[in-house]
């Protein structure tokens, strides 16, 4: 499907430098060459100090840099948002740059807690011209993108059943110090919050809406040490649910960042009347589809036949990776701006998986509505 594409370049600002900060200015820089249309302008990168900020600036090829969010979000040479700052600042930004009128492109997760989403999406839908898009840059795979077609066209027949687990294990070792992330406050839901959302968009966009949910978290390390000496985590490290869903198929959840030797294990298996599909993550590049009446998998490799894999490459099962996801999702963006379908998860959906992983967090094994 081609995609209307802004044919006026619009003004970037880009809001922190992390992992997350350089993925989002590789994808500006690179969109229009996959894409077409106007290459956007990178007008303005904040960091903290500003020397930092002035540094990445030249890094990643904005035009100048500032250690002031406030002013990044209000600049008039600015008309998309890019918010990758720490979990704590998604509201008072979001909210400031749509305030002023920009649209935002905001990593998940969306807020720190429930009534910060809410309050975000019941903004986002009070400005109707401008689009907000969440960072659930997984949904932009081609194999899951072609994953969600295939449920659609009916090959697995009506879906019954869904597996999923998001595992990595960056907080298994208990000698690892205590940051801002393992706090209610600063970091909001633990491994909820930064793993499990990514299975929710992709179990809700396969299997439909949630209707009950029965879970339990579990901190493994409850202290962990600090120059101050030990302090709590008040966060969980994983998470186990059992799913129903609208539809009355069944799911399972799991969710871990204490999982050893688990890297970026985004697992799922969709179970149908006539077949099965399965994907992992850390082989993103393999969609393995079972059909009634065949005796076992067949494996589609990631190739020109997936969705926008062949806007990268031409050739068939040469790989797609992490960050051409995220310049996907940009293009997304770009193309919403521009009148085309609208992107998602916005933040009036993103508030659907903000209430499941909250209400995963408040069950504690008692069934909830989410």
């Amino acid at each position: 499907m081609t995609r209307p594409m802004p044919e006026k370049s619009l003004g970037v600002a880009l809001i922190g430098t992390g992992f997350m900060g350089k993925c989002h200015a590789m994808a500006w820089r690179t969109v229009a060459a996959t894409f077409g249309g106007a290459h956007p302008r990178l007008e303005v990168l904040c960091e903290l100090p500003e020397e930092k900020a002035q540094a990445f600036a030249a890094q990643f090829g904005f035009a100048r840099g500032t250690s002031d969010w406030q002013a990044a979000c209000t600049d008039p040479a600015v008309d998309v948002v890019s918010i990758t700052a720490p979990n704590g600042l998604h509201r008072p930004m979001a909210e400031a740059a749509l305030k002023a009128g920009k649209h935002v492109w905001l990593e998940k997760p969306m807020a720190l807690t429930l009534a910060d989403a809410q309050a975000m999406a019941d903004l986002a839908a009070a400005h109707p011209g401008q689009v907000t898009i969440l960072g659930y840059n997984y949904l932009r795979s081609p194999a899951f993108q072609r994953a969600v077609q295939f449920v659609k066209a009916g090959e697995i027949g009506q879906p019954m059943a869904f597996r999923g687990v998001y595992d990595e294990d960056y907080s298994a070792d208990p000698s690892l110090p205590w940051s801002w992330r393992m706090t209610r406050e600063a970091g909001g839901l633990g491994a909820l919050g930064d793993l499990g959302c990514h299975l929710v968009s992709q179990m809700t966009a396969l299997m439909g809406p949630v209707a009950e949910i029965t879970a339990l978290t579990h901190i493994s390390v409850p202290m962990r040490p600090s120059p101050q000496g030990p302090k709590p985590v008040e966060n969980e490290d994983s998470a186990l649910a059992l799913i129903k869903f609208e539809s009355g198929a069944q799911g399972s959840f799991a969710t871990s960042r204490v999982a050893r030797g688990r890297k970026c294990r985004l697992q799922w298996e969709v179970h149908g009347t006539d077949g099965t599909l399965i994907f992992d993550q850390e082989n993103m590049n393999e969609l393995w589809l079972h059909r009634k009446g065949e005796a076992g998998f067949t494996r589609h490799l990631t190739g020109p036949d997936q969705p926008d894999f062949a806007a990268f490459c031409p050739a068939p099962g040469h790989n797609f990776g992490f960050n051409e996801q995220k310049v996907i999702e940009a293009r997304d963006l770009l193309s919403a701006i521009a009148g085309g379908p609208a992107c998602g998860p916005d933040f009036v959906q993103g508030l659907v998986i903000e209430k499941i992983i909250h209400a995963m967090a408040a069950s504690q094994g008692r069934p909830v509505k989410p």
